[in-house]
């Protein structure tokens, strides 16, 4: 029979997840630490199949090499909670034959919330006033701020989340531009124009970050690029902290090559870099692009109908594109 780990917890899909108790051996992992974890593989764990994973999992949030090597031969899928899969070693599970998925789709209209509000706030500095306005002061030393539209928004990543603030920017009188790994058709892509990244870089008066992070993406937006970029560009980061160069920027900002940036990730949460804290020309969310009942409840859905998938046919329904050729 099928068994299936849970690493984390679930909040909303209580009862579909006891339904899944037809196909497989359900379990909840109660292993405290990695450590720990890495023992249970050896034991109560020993014929684990199927992963349900979380990133906020104590013992398992962080799926390393060290961890995905000592996980039992038994196991087959990990269904990830979560368009980003960036704590998965994907190679590491590759070499072992473990396919990963994740949950494109269901996060997508929600992101795209977060990132059109911190476009929004850093055009028109909405962060500056707000802290002028807590303080008593009326406006004392807010300069006029910039109107979305008629502004060119350069998108780099056009997934699902790109083209959900594609759509959002477009309502608001923007141009919008992309760089993707590949150039979409035009139906997908809306009739936005596809150009290069050195393009998008140099001619964008915002650049939205929705790109997935891995060893290629990792510091993409760095001290050189940021130098190629118009002068008082702004910077919105909704992918991944590491996506950028967190020291780069707040150099940039205090200079004023960036004009003002808003940023929902990190390079290293829950940390935040020092220099970003008492800047007034950021804007600063802690990771809540997809922290909505709605989101989240699609969201461990979509997990448990890849677990479905993947025990009844063998098969998931949105494997990460790394092991898409499995």
């Amino acid at each position: 029979m099928e068994h299936v780990l849970l690493l984390g917890e679930l909040a909303h899909t209580q009862a579909e997840w006891e339904a899944l108790g037809q196909y497989a051996k359900l379990s909840i992992c109660d292993s405290p630490t990695k450590a720990d974890l890495l023992n249970d593989f050896k034991g109560k764990y020993s014929d684990v199949t199927v992963i349900f994973h979380f990133n906020n999992s104590p013992a398992g949030g962080l799926m390393d090499k060290e961890l995905i090597d000592a996980t039992p031969d038994t196991l087959k899928f990990i269904c990830h909670n979560g368009a980003g899969y960036d704590l998965i070693d994907v190679d590491a599970c590759l070499k072992k034959g473990i396919k990963v998925s994740n949950t494109p789709g269901s996060v997508d209209a929600a992101t795209a919330d977060v990132n059109m509000y911190l476009i929004l706030a850093a055009l028109r500095n909405f962060n500056f006033a707000q802290t002028l306005l807590r303080q008593g002061k009326w406006n004392d030393g807010l300069g006029l701020s910039h109107d979305p539209e008629g502004k060119v928004l350069g998108i780099l990543g056009m997934g699902g989340i790109g083209r959900a603030v594609k759509q959002r920017a477009e309502g608001f009188g923007m141009k919008v531009v992309y760089h993707n790994r590949k150039e979409l058709s035009s139906e997908l892509s809306g009739g936005a124009k596809y150009v290069s990244f050195d393009e998008l870089i140099s001619k964008s008066d915002v650049i939205s970050l929705n790109l997935p992070l891995n060893a290629n993406t990792r510091h993409i937006i760095s001290k050189d690029v940021i130098a190629k970029m118009k002068d008082g560009v702004v910077i919105v980061n909704t992918a991944r902290g590491a996506v950028m160069d967190e020291a780069a920027l707040v150099d940039a900002l205090k200079s004023g090559k960036v004009a003002s940036a808003g940023l929902d990730v990190f390079e290293e949460e829950p940390k935040i870099h020092p220099g970003l804290i008492g800047l007034e020309n950021v804007t600063l969310l802690p990771h809540v692009g997809t922290r909505t009942v709605e989101t989240n409840t699609k969201m461990e859905m979509q997990v448990l109908d890849n677990i479905k998938a993947a025990i009844t046919s063998g098969k998931v329904l949105n494997i990460v594109p790394e092991h898409a050729h499995l």
